[in-house]
């Protein structure tokens, strides 16, 4: 590594991430600061339909102040295999049942400030849980869309999906499937 950390300091610990602040030593001797938000890593699910469409969830995103359409995904748990977490995820948020689990990539979300790494995964021979969907008191408010591959490539062109977990998830599925002869 380049920098060399001096002190330490987490400044916050919360449900979803901890902040912490870093002094760093360039290689000059000159010192900085570097900020980081630390997050435990998620899991990513495309789930596709055998017709091709895909299961998506629509919900609240604080920040923003409206409901984004996206892939089911969420946090990993403390040593977690990021594939319980996607079967979790997807079961949780959707009420749908992966028969085969995939791994397409890992992903850096925001590296210039956040150490989050999602693992994604295309979920297909899906089957509907007996029990349903499982979501946590700040997902009631969630939907569940099904639109073809085509469909959510397109309202990526357009702009109207701008979630990137998705928007990764999307284009790798759309090639697996080029790749194993179902078209996209």
């Amino acid at each position: 590594m380049e920098l060399k950390r001096i002190q330490r300091d987490i400044l916050y610990t919360g449900k979803v991430f901890d902040l912490i602040v870093d002094k760093v030593q360039y290689p000059s001797g000159n010192t900085g600061v570097r900020e980081i938000a630390h997050h435990p890593g998620g899991a990513v699910v495309v789930p596709l339909l055998d017709d091709g469409s895909v299961i998506m969830v629509k919900q609240l995103r604080y920040p923003f102040g409206r409901h984004l359409l996206e892939l089911p995904a969420g946090k990993l748990n403390p040593g977690e295999d990021p594939a319980l977490a996607a079967r979790r995820e997807l079961e949780e948020e959707t009420g749908w049942i992966a028969g085969r689990l995939e791994k397409l990539t890992s992903i850096y979300t925001t590296p210039g400030f956040c150490d989050e790494e999602l693992h994604v995964f295309l979920a297909t021979q899906l089957t509907e849980s007996p029990s349903g969907h499982k979501r946590e008191e700040g997902e009631q408010t969630m939907t569940v869309e099904v639109h073809q591959l085509g469909e959510a490539l397109q309202m990526v062109i357009d702009g109207d999906l701008r979630d990137a977990k998705s928007i990764v998830g999307l284009l790798l599925a759309e090639r697996h499937m080029q790749r194993s002869g179902h078209g996209g």
